[in-house]
């Protein structure tokens, strides 16, 4: 197999939190993966550090046996697993303390790029950062890498973002989202502003509305305290969403690199309108057949936090003017997916009556599962018997239309890889997030004010019937979830 992938410059990758679950399941299987495909350099180096006690040899024990269960048939490649493992160490560091500081100050190399990722609690952010700069660990083109959620509400973020900018610079600061790893996410640019197919329409002269969905069937066990915080505006609307909001609807750069790009995100969520309460529905999934109940899972029996919001956003520009965007995510759904559906409006002039029946021309971006586009034709249906329209869809699944090297890779491999070549283009910049938040906490504050509990829904429908009505009283519909 021929490698398609570049490789980067050598580097130390220092791992905080390397024995937490996020390190097991996504970040140590993605670097496995790029070592696999030769885009990891032969002397670059994964540092794993956590308060917990052990030597190089017990963490290697413990990244192969996360190995063998998270990183696919890849894993069953003997020699590249060992020598990957060869290439990890491991340092004991005390996050708020002096401990462990100094000993990985001597193991990092002066001519090799430093990426810290912080695979830790945002209280830890701010103690980390300030001691990666006062030990001399940190230097000037050393980049620092943090998890979701950045904040809770505007304030937070704004304090986590003074905490980071007293030692890093914009430029050295990796705010991840996964999402935005997803091979279909970046096609989605690609799709936009390579093609002179598509633009001219991409506006709402001839887009209806625009569906962004992010369904999952899994519950809130497991991650419950973090949950009931939180609920699905913060967790997954605040950035899942709204950056798959900003990619659709952001007006072309002026050149593809990371500000550029990163600046006509921001305005979109600056023209984005405030949102009426008759626009949002909470859901909150309930006990059915003997499955507990989102209450349960929370731990708590009254517990008004949404584990689903479906919610009709208009973006105040040109652009967009007169053309909805509706958003919705839960959890216990029935069927995990995430895409993006533009819903084309109908011809001006309707010469066929039998395309009143038929839902017309429509692309749906598939960010999960099978990674893909579909668009939507009407044809006339083939054969004798007169004319008749019926729809067929273009599909483009990347796992079936492109050689097994252009398989899609997930998304932490990518943005890992992004980190050390210093490209921002797929993280969130820091003004980008507060604005996001600013636009966030009144929708929000207006329903805890109100003390609104969400609506019941079954663990494996669509949501809360409301959410139906969301789109019916617009005369649309939702796509099924499947």
């Amino acid at each position: 197999m021929v490698s398609r992938v570049i490789p980067v410059d050598p580097f130390d990758l220092v791992l905080f939190g390397a024995t937490g679950d996020l390190a097991r399941r996504k970040i140590l299987p993605g670097l496995f993966h790029r070592f696999a495909v030769e885009q990891m350099p032969p002397d670059a180096r994964v540092i794993g550090s956590a308060r917990s006690e052990m030597d190089r040899a017990a963490f290697v024990n413990m990244a192969r046996a996360c190995l063998l269960e998270f990183a696919g048939p890849t894993a069953e490649d003997t020699e590249k697993l060992e020598a990957f493992l060869g290439q990890l160490d491991y340092v004991k560091v005390d996050a708020t303390g002096d401990e462990g500081w100094a000993p990985l100050k001597d193991i990092l190399r002066t001519d090799a790029v430093r990426a810290f990722y912080l695979s830790v609690s945002p209280s830890l952010f701010g103690a980390i950062a300030t001691n990666l700069t006062q030990h001399g660990i940190a230097t000037p083109e050393s980049r620092i890498v943090v998890e979701k959620p950045f904040g809770h509400d505007l304030a937070s973020a704004r304090a986590l973002n003074a905490d980071l900018r007293k030692n890093f610079t914009e430029r050295q600061i990796y705010r991840i989202d996964h999402y935005l790893g997803k091979e279909t996410v970046q096609n989605l640019m690609a799709l936009r502003f390579a093609n002179a197919l598509w633009e001219p329409l991409w506006n709402a002269t001839h887009i209806d509305h625009v569906q962004i969905t992010v369904a999952e069937t899994v519950g809130a066990e497991g991650r419950s305290e973090y949950y009931d915080r939180s609920g699905a505006m913060r967790d997954m609307v605040q950035n899942h969403l709204m950056q798959l909001l900003c990619l659709t609807a952001m007006e072309p750069p002026s050149r593809f690199n990371p500000n550029a790009v990163r600046d006509e995100k921001v305005k979109v969520i600056e023209a984005l309108e405030p949102v009426a309460q008759s626009d949002i529905v909470r859901g909150q999934y309930r006990a059915l057949h003997g499955d507990d109940s989102y209450a349960d899972h929370a731990g708590v029996p009254n517990s008004r936090t949404e584990s689903y919001v479906a919610m009709k956003v208009n973006i105040g520009n040109w652009r967009w003017a007169g053309t909805p965007f509706y958003l919705r995510t839960g959890k216990k759904l029935r069927a995990r997916s995430s895409e993006i559906a533009v819903v084309f409006r109908d011809p001006p002039h309707m010469i066929f009556p039998e395309m009143k029946g038929l839902k017309g021309n429509a692309m749906v971006i598939r960010l999960q599962p099978d990674e893909g586009i579909k668009l939507r034709n009407t044809i006339k249906e083939p054969g004798p018997g007169g004319f008749r329209l019926v729809e067929v869809t273009m599909d483009m699944t990347f796992a079936d239309a492109l050689d097994e090297d252009a398989v899609p890779q997930d998304a932490y491999e990518r943005l890992i890889m992004d980190v050390i070549r210093g490209d921002q283009t797929l993280f969130m910049r820091g003004d980008e997030a507060e604005a996001a938040w600013a636009w966030v906490d009144p929708i929000i504050a207006a329903w805890e004010d109100a003390g609104t509990r969400p609506d019941m829904y079954d663990q494996g429908s669509s949501g809360p019937e409301d959410a139906l009505m969301l789109l019916h009283r617009d005369g649309r519909r939702w796509r099924e979830i499947s």
